[in-house]
């Protein structure tokens, strides 16, 4: 004898069906989200750079052209993590197509540097972090953050990396100064400037002091450490890539999302 056919109750099948279409929604808000902020922090590059160099420093005291140096190098910033976000498919997760493209843009905004060598580094970062083949630590030799620094950056800007720094910055530099009229010092101040001190302020926080080996050795598979600041100063000290552990444990969430997963 044949059992009986249990039909689930039609309320169930249509909460089934809302749950469905619930998390369908939060996807998609979830991916807009995330490239709205990435279309945020590149608009206000952009804007602050514009307006940058049409600043006056005759008539603007010393501190306040200070703040707009650090506010420059924080904005600079975010064109990497932008960048390192695509990395992971976290711009848009519907289509790696659009990802990768703001991660091509926010990068080439950054310093002109190739997504495809990028992403095949930050990989390799995240499958041997701290350790021997993670194109980011250190030669087990130059241990201090001066030479870790200078160490980890040749080992990114190769001999034609370097020309195309140099060519295509040279031309951007003297378009922008002829073509509009902007003062060098305003350049070298508002745009060059920030570029050097956002890749230290990346490498400190990013790499020297969360992947740097503790006295007492590493404690987990990431050989990862994250920093104990509270959440705004983490935001303003290298958005939240001080949570690096969080990252390395969950690198399928965006930036803004770390310090939900925070222990």
């Amino acid at each position: 004898m044949n059992s009986p056919t249990i039909v689930p109750p039609q309320s169930y099948l249509l909460k089934q069906d809302s749950d469905l279409d619930l998390q369908r929604w939060r996807k998609v808000l979830s991916d807009y989200q995330s490239m709205a902020i990435a279309l945020l922090i590149v608009g206000l590059w952009s804007i602050s750079l514009f307006l940058c160099n049409r600043l006056n420093l005759a008539e603007i005291p010393i501190l306040f052209v200070i703040l707009v140096v650090l506010v420059r190098t924080f904005l600079h910033t975010g064109l990497f993590i932008v960048a390192h976000d695509a990395a992971h498919g976290t711009v848009f997760t519907s289509d790696r197509r659009v990802n990768d493209w703001f991660g091509r843009i926010a990068i080439a905004l950054y310093a002109l540097l190739p997504y495809a060598k990028f992403l095949k580094n930050h990989g390799l970062h995240h499958k041997n972090p701290g350790r021997a083949g993670d194109p980011d630590f250190h030669d087990g030799q130059h241990k201090n953050a001066i030479a870790w620094y200078v160490a980890f950056m040749v080992r990114y800007l190769d001999r034609r990396q370097l020309v195309v720094i140099f060519v295509g910055f040279t031309v951007i530099f003297h378009s922008l100064r002829l073509g509009m009229q902007v003062s060098p010092i305003n350049l070298l101040l508002f745009w060059i400037l920030p570029i050097l001190l956002s890749s230290m302020q990346l490498f400190l926080f990013g790499t020297f002091l969360t992947h740097r080996e503790p006295q007492q050795g590493y404690t987990n598979r990431h050989h990862a450490m994250s920093s104990d600041f509270p959440v705004m100063l983490s935001f303003l000290a290298c958005y939240h890539f001080g949570y690096h552990w969080e990252h390395h444990e969950y690198p399928h969430l965006p930036w803004y999302k770390l310090p939900s997963v925070r222990k």
